[in-house]
């Protein structure tokens, strides 16, 4: 980091070096997959945005800025993590980030929906640093569900602010922002209240970390939060911090000190040391959880678990994925009919136009024909036959990924993988593939295991991506039911496109399982999916994110491809090199561009 002054003249201006972006502030905003982090991040950043992989990392880093009454925060967002106990490459970012970089705020995002399990990871985080803001979002779901949270006595019982806000609606932003403002000016100083653990455990942290004061000089805050790693004796986590303070946890005074702790906490409690801090954390959650929310109408509640009873079950939960993905391309394939039809005939009619004018400005008729009966009838008829079934099913397949459903399409098959002997996080990133082979392939970096992520990754590609989609559904249309008309030639149309959609998932599951027992054996890793709340969806962004960053997106990287091909077409298919006509063409040709 560089210093310069500011424009103020009154504080120090910090630099990024690698994105040359200027902050006084740095924030950290951290919470777990799915709370509505990314959508803070991004309604405070807008386009001031960057991304970027971590330092020897895989897992990609996004920073923003934004300026408030005449400061600029940079907001850095961590990896989505639901504890930083470093089992995965995300907590270990997230912990290593704000234990290590030191930010000036960090922000921990809830649910407020589901509380008592978001608070797991606010007390993790506490035990790393003092200037911590806990941002209740979602609370329009919340109200919804007859949850109600008394932000005062939670920042009570925390001894940190609180502020509630609806991340879809930037008003509400206003207030966390002024907070982080205050804290990062010290006007609020955050008084952490951290957990009481069982006597015997603070008293072996009391001694381990006197020993710690008397051999280093550590951050004072990091004292507490050592001394329990050194408790719980997990590797990852030393080796981390032997890294960044040159610790040696092999001193022979820090191993009797430890050991001795050991003795006595094993005399007093059968059972571990991590099983005893972890089981304190999630009941102090709960009673924390109990005190501040309060329930109105508990029926509601489970209106989710009711709906998944039937859309994840054993029984209907494949049928109905399948019916969905039926539905979608049924009415992609018909509703296209229409506008393509109109589009042909557009395109038609303003071709007569171009060759009339191109005869009447006496333009050369091979220039005339391979720019008009080329490249402008190549690109006509991709945009005619791309863009209609593009422009519905994108929108059709965001509302289900609005809705909260894709994840309940990778829950259901999951046990499919189980039995390839692969992660189940695969078909997550299958589903992913759905949209986009890209994003699906680069999504594999949330599998921990290199031999599960390589599997996955050479996998992914079976599965139609939505670039594909219209492709399929115009070859489905044309040559597999060329001979039908009428209500059935959709009917038949949607079936070879699921066809080919399962196909597509029999042999990512067939390879996978040859892999897995071949060249990358190996045993599958478990994990815990998180099914998020059903959501109303936004149907404003849904249609701009899907025409401009998918529909338009996809179709300008067609075109760019068949306007050089149509060229190339309409040459080979007027030149010719035997002795027939299209010799004295390809000699006329030849003697124009010579």
């Amino acid at each position: 980091m560089g210093l310069t002054s500011s424009s103020t003249g009154s504080t120090l201006l910090r630099k990024n070096k690698d994105l040359k972006i200027k902050y006084d502030f740095r924030i950290a905003l951290g919470g777990n997959p799915n709370v509505g982090k990314s959508t803070i991040f991004n309604s405070l950043t807008g386009m001031n945005q960057h991304t970027g992989n971590w330092a020897g990392k895989t897992v990609e880093t996004s920073l923003g800025s934004c300026s408030y009454l005449n400061k600029n925060f940079l907001f850095v967002d961590l990896p989505g993590t639901y504890s930083i106990i470093s089992n995965s490459e995300e907590e270990e970012i997230a912990r290593d980030y704000i234990c290590f970089e030191n930010p000036d705020v960090t922000v921990i995002v809830v649910d407020a929906t589901c509380l008592e399990r978001q608070l797991n990871l606010v007390y993790q985080t506490m035990e790393l640093t003092k200037n911590l803001v806990v941002c209740v979002n979602l609370l329009d779901e919340a109200k919804k569900k007859g949850i109600s949270i008394n932000l005062e006595l939670l920042s009570e019982k925390l001894g940190v602010p609180v502020v509630g806000v609806i991340a879809r609606k930037k008003k509400t932003l206003h207030e966390l922002l002024n907070t982080i403002y205050k804290v990062c000016l010290g006007k609020i100083k955050p008084s952490p209240i951290l957990i009481k653990y069982p006597s015997i455990i603070e008293n072996s942290v009391a001694e381990i970390t006197n020993t710690l004061r008397n051999l280093y000089q550590l951050p004072e805050y990091l004292y507490r939060w050592i001394s329990l790693k050194i408790l719980d004796d997990n590797e990852d986590i030393l080796n981390s911090i032997q890294k960044r303070f040159s610790i040696d946890f092999k001193r022979n005074e820090i191993i009797e000190v430890k050991n001795a702790c050991f003795t006595r906490f094993i005399k007093e409690d059968n059972s571990s040391f991590r099983e005893t801090i972890v089981s304190k954390i999630i009941k102090t959650a709960e009673n924390v959880a109990n005190e501040v929310c309060s329930f109105n109408k508990v029926s509601n509640s489970n209106k989710d678990r009711k709906i998944d009873k039937i859309l994840t079950s054993k029984k209907f939960g494949i049928p109905i994925m399948l019916l969905f993905l039926a539905l979608i391309f049924w009415i992609t394939i018909v509703g296209a009919n229409y506008p393509s039809q109109f589009l042909f005939n557009f395109f038609a009619f303003i071709q007569e136009k171009l060759l009339i004018k191109a005869t009447t400005f006496e333009i050369p008729k091979w220039i005339s024909d391979m720019l008009i009966l080329g490249v402008y009838q190549t690109v006509t008829w991709i945009v005619s036959v791309m863009l209609p079934p593009m422009a519905i099913f994108f929108p059709l397949f965001t509302i289900l990924e609005d809705l909260g459903y894709l994840p309940r399409i990778a829950f259901n098959l999951d046990k499919f993988f189980k039995k390839a002997c692969t992660s189940g996080k695969q078909m997550i990133t299958m589903c992913m593939g759905f949209g986009c082979n890209a994003c699906g392939v680069t999504g594999c970096k949330i599998i921990d295991s290199p031999r599960e992520r390589l599997i996955a990754i050479l996998t992914n590609s079976f599965v139609p991506c939505n670039g594909r989609y219209p492709i399929l559904i115009t070859i489905a249309s044309i040559f597999i039911v060329g001979g039908v008309s009428g209500f059935s030639a959709s009917i038949f149309s949607t079936l070879a496109v699921i066809f080919v959609i399962l196909l597509g998932i029999l042999l990512s599951l067939l390879v996978s399982k040859i892999l897995s027992k071949t060249i990358l054996k190996g045993i599958p890793s478990s994990f815990v999916l998180e099914l998020p709340p059903y959501r109303k969806p936004q149907f404003g962004k849904i249609l701009l994110r899907s025409v401009f960053d998918r529909t338009l997106f996809v179709l300008g990287r067609a075109l760019v491809v068949a306007a050089p091909a149509g060229l190339v077409i309409w040459i080979f298919a007027n030149i010719g090199f035997g002795r027939s006509v299209s010799s004295f063409t390809y000699c006329k040709f030849s003697r124009a561009f010579c």
